[in-house]
């Protein structure tokens, strides 16, 4: 991931913790996954993945294009699903618990 998206990333995990902690029913519990996730970033190679390809399971070698575009894509997919169950703590809804749980299985798998 580079730089400018890491910087962006974090920017926007610290404004969501501060509005969302505990204005709904996850409130809370985002706010403890976003700060999980500012502290994984020190960590080599954290960060949401993908599924292996078809070409990876045939052995066949990425190449530095393809693993920017896979990260992204997958960098994308984890801000949807942070971004649904932010939506859904913020109508008070209780299913945000399961887009949470997506988005950690996503990020931490």
């Amino acid at each position: 991931m580079n730089r400018k998206r890491l910087a962006a990333l974090m920017f926007c995990l610290a404004l969501g913790a501060a509005s969302s902690a505990g204005a709904g029913p996850c409130g809370k519990a985002i706010a403890t996954f976003e700060a999980q996730v500012r502290a994984a970033q020190t960590t080599p190679g954290a960060g949401p993945g993908g599924v292996q390809s078809l070409a990876a399971d045939e052995e066949h070698q990425p190449t530095p294009e393809s693993l920017k575009r896979a990260e992204a894509k997958a960098q994308r997919g984890f801000e949807a699903v942070l971004a649904r169950a932010k939506k859904l703590d913020a109508e008070g809804k209780k299913t945000c618990a399961e887009a949470l749980t997506d988005a950690r299985l996503i990020y931490f798998q």
